[in-house]
């Protein structure tokens, strides 16, 4: 047990305690020494007074003054402190009203861009719709007043023999226009529909209403001896023509 004592004074971990110096593990060891071997605790005990000595003699006499401007110092320091609080709590409040009211008007800004695009496009397209009409009625006018143009007399088969349309053919300026005059009434899960023999392909040019314009005519894709149907198919119209329900043939 004295060699153990013997190393642990011969070490420096008591001046580094006395110093403040030693690592949280060394205060522990320290500290259990001098609490449970009297030789230790008396060479702590000697130290700290030397070091108490030494600090006297070395000691400097404090300035006149000294005091007071130190306390001056605290105190303006202190007052800087908060000022500096003060202003970094502004400039904190100002960066984030900033940063807030900057992210709104970009929001702002933003949903005005995705509005001006919306409306820009929807622009654009009634601007394509309006040209696609006003092409679709000059053609219907030329059909309808041109000398060159063929009426053909479309009528129903037995399953709807109460169908009637007249068929406008323009060899000349190739248009071609039918108009339904009448429609027998159908159940309603089932619709008329429309296609045309183009190049070997049928065609599908949609599902046909009861029109309350009589006059409403209905574009063709033109062909030489082209061939249309008008069928009977569900409701909703179907992708391909159901042969056994075809009610009208249109040849031009």
């Amino acid at each position: 047990m004295k060699e153990k004592i013997k190393n642990f004074l011969d070490t420096d971990l008591l001046e580094k305690y006395l110093l403040e110096t030693t690592s949280t593990e060394e205060t522990l060891k320290v500290e259990r020494y001098i609490t449970m071997h009297p030789e230790v605790r008396n060479t702590y005990n000697e130290l700290q007074e030397n070091l108490e000595v030494y600090a006297k003699l070395h000691a400097l006499e404090t300035p006149e003054g000294l005091k007071d401007k130190v306390l001056y110092r605290i105190k303006q320091e202190g007052k800087a402190k908060g000022k500096f609080f003060k202003y970094a709590i502004a400039a904190s409040i100002a960066a984030f009203i900033f940063a807030g009211s900057s992210l709104f008007f970009y929001n702002q800004n933003q949903r005005l861009e995705d509005e001006k695009t919306m409306v820009t496009n929807q622009i654009k397209d009634l601007e394509m719709d309006m040209k696609v009409q006003l092409e679709d009625l000059r053609n219907q006018y030329i059909v309808l007043n041109n000398p060159n143009t063929k009426k053909f007399q479309v009528m129903g088969n037995k399953k709807a023999k109460e169908l009637k349309a007249v068929a406008y053919v323009n060899p000349v300026k190739q248009l071609s226009y039918i108009n339904v005059h009448n429609l027998p009434q159908l159940p309603e899960d089932q619709c008329y529909q429309m296609w045309a023999e183009v190049n070997g392909k049928m065609v599908n040019l949609g599902i046909i209403k009861q029109f309350d314009n009589k006059e409403q005519l209905l574009a063709l894709p033109y062909a030489d001896h082209a061939v249309s149907y008008i069928t009977i198919e569900q409701q909703g119209g179907n992708t391909t023509p159901t042969v056994q329900n075809i009610v009208a043939n249109i040849s031009y």
